[in-house]
């Protein structure tokens, strides 16, 4: 096993995985990433088959996915497959983003156009990506005894209640659809369709709080 490929089973939850078939591409965003995120480690892999494998291995937070490395392949399946491991941003050309718009506008990826600069666009997603996984660990990650009583509660007041507004007024609008152009008709509908999301995740979350043994459970 090479150093990088060690590093990042060491530090596997803070990891990048790049799958970028031109390997000078791939140094040049691993490089990126790292002066941004620090120690975070990236792995490479040169290959659709080699991407799979380092996936499964070190468990990812971010994902990136080069297009070149998924010729001959089903787009939206590889890349269905790798966002049930880690966030993934996708790297293809404008023209593409069509073709994957439903998971774009899921929210399961995120999209990067190889056209001019591209490079810090890239390592900025994967950064973000780096954060999120680190807040997130680090509000729900055990002891629970450390963290509120009432944390159900407030998943449930501090966000469902905003987010309830949110969605009752994209509906609203979207109910006069008819006086709006065919894109912020589009827009509107990812708003409710994010929005239904973000209150189906906050009901699991705020159940598995209050009541973790039929969680462990049902596990």
């Amino acid at each position: 096993m090479d150093a990088a490929v060690k590093k990042a089973v060491i530090y596997a939850e803070h990891g990048a995985l790049l799958g970028v078939a031109d390997t000078m591409l791939a140094q040049r965003i691993a490089r990126e990433v790292e002066r941004r995120a620090g120690a975070a480690p990236v792995t490479l892999a040169s290959s659709l088959a080699r991407a799979r494998e380092m996936a499964g291995r070190i468990a990812p937070e971010a994902i990136l996915l080069d297009d070149e490395l998924l010729k001959g392949q089903p787009l939206a399946e590889e890349l269905r497959h790798f966002a049930a491991i880690a966030g993934v941003i996708l790297l293809a050309p404008l023209e593409r983003q069509t073709e994957v718009a439903k998971l774009l506008a899921a929210g399961d990826i995120e999209f990067v156009a190889r056209a001019g600069d591209f490079v810090p666009v890239a390592a900025a997603l994967i950064e973000r990506r780096l954060q999120w996984a680190e807040k997130s660990e680090s509000i729900l990650r055990p002891p629970w005894a450390q963290s509120p009583g009432d944390l159900g509660a407030v998943f449930r007041h501090e966000i469902n209640n905003p987010l309830t507004g949110i969605l009752g007024n994209a509906e609203l609008v979207l109910a006069h659809r008819e006086r709006l152009t065919a894109v912020d008709t589009q827009r509107l509908q990812t708003v409710v369709d994010l929005s239904v999301r973000l209150r189906e995740t906050i009901r699991r979350l705020s159940n598995a709080w209050e009541h973790p043994h039929d969680t462990l459970k049902s596990a």
